[in-house]
Formats: C-alpha cells, structure tokens, sequence
C-alpha cells in the first residue's frame, strides 16, 4: 500500500482527496501548514507528495527547494491554482516530478499519481528498452540489437536523465546538473550540440528524431 502525504490548507480539498485515495486503496495524511509539512516529508518515508503551492508558513516551492537540498526525492506533485506557464517550470526545474492545475477531477489526480508511482518503479529497473535499444544502467552501455552502441559517458549520462523523466520536459539547466553536475559551468549551446550527437547514435533519422524530441522554449523530452 502506497504513502501518500497531503500537503493542503483547504479543509475542503484536503479532505476529499483523502477520502478519495483512502477509498482507492492508499495510506494517506494530510497537512495544512507549510512549516509542519516539511517536517513530515523529512521524517516520514513517503511514497509520495501532493504538494499545493500557497501555503501558511512555508509555501510549496519552498518546500520542494529545500527538501531536494537535503537529497530527498520522494515523487512531489504540485497542485496549483495558478495557470502562468513561467510558474509551472519553475516548480519541475526545482524538482516536483509533475503538477496539476486546480480546479481538477480526482479521477485526473489519481491518473496522475498511478502514473508517478509507476515511473518512479520503472526507473528502478535496471534495464530500459526502447525500440531495437536496450539501456543496460548496471553497465552503463546502450545495445542495439545486442550490439554495443558507442556511447561517451557523457552521453549516456545525458540519454539516463531522459528516460527516467520520459514523457516529461527537461530543461537543459536540468539536463546540465544531471550530466555535468551542479559545479560545472556550461552554456546551453553545449547541451544541444550533445544532444545532437546522441540522436546521431540512437535515432533511425536523426533529423526528424523520435526519441529525444525538442520542445519549442523548454528544452527536451524522451519518447519511448
């Protein structure tokens, strides 16, 4: 049975999403204090967070900083009322796996956290296929047809970071921490000449590629 931590100061939705979840077999607590929230998060062993954004004490975005800060990564959906695009990547650049916009269905919420819950089992996997691919991440080796595909490990770095968010926008600030690291200092025009590279790998046509998808103003996404 899943752990799911409710982090909502309105009575109302806080309680109706937990009498959903409840009834639709997760363990499920709510919280309406920002402060008391990441106290929860930190001690508790979540499997994940829906997380609203306006919060007494400590808002949402606060909340997700410092919990990623302290190496957390327990699954956070964000709930939000507001609907600026600038704001919803701002909340999956600091780290949330995904959001919803209120008002919302809890057929769509619980949609949202089955798929959540099964990306993050998948991405316990250690290998990944797609297409003629087999991502070995024990060996850090990409295989296509059984055959070893020469990979930098940068790269390979770069493709791990895509597939354990496919479907889901990366930026390339994210894709930079994920395979330079925090410390390093790169210029996005690096991150797309890699990505270049790497589709001249692992893509059939590498000018219409339908792996690693560019999209337009925030960076790229993994279908596969």
């Amino acid at each position: 049975m899943s752990k799911i931590l409710i982090v909502e100061d309105d009575k109302d939705i806080a309680l109706g999403l937990e009498e959903d979840l409840s009834h639709h077999g997760f363990q499920v607590e709510s919280v309406g204090d920002g402060e008391k929230a990441l106290h929860l998060c930190i001690e508790g062993d979540w499997d994940l967070i829906i997380l609203d954004i306006m919060l007494p004490q400590k808002d949402g975005f606060e909340i997700c900083q410092e919990l990623r800060r302290a190496g957390i990564n327990t699954p956070i959906i964000m709930l939000t009322a507001k609907t600026h695009e600038a704001e919803k990547i701002f909340g999956l650049e600091i780290g949330a796996d995904d959001y919803i916009t209120k008002p919302f269905s809890p057929r769509e919420l619980r949609a949202r956290v089955h798929a959540v819950l099964r990306r993050v089992s998948e991405e316990s996997l250690s290998t990944y296929n797609f297409g003629d691919y087999e991502v070995d991440f024990d060996r850090s080796e990409v295989r296509r047809k059984g055959k070893p595909i020469n990979l930098t490990a940068l790269e390979f770095r770069l493709l791990t970071a895509l597939i354990n968010r496919r479907g889901r926008v990366l930026s390339r600030e994210q894709l930079i921490d994920a395979a330079w690291g925090t410390t390093t200092i790169v210029t996005e025009r690096v991150v797309d000449t890699h990505i270049l590279n790497l589709r001249k790998k692992i893509e059939p046509v590498p000018e219409k590629p339908c792996y690693i998808c560019s999209v337009r103003g925030m960076g790229y996404r993994f279908e596969g």
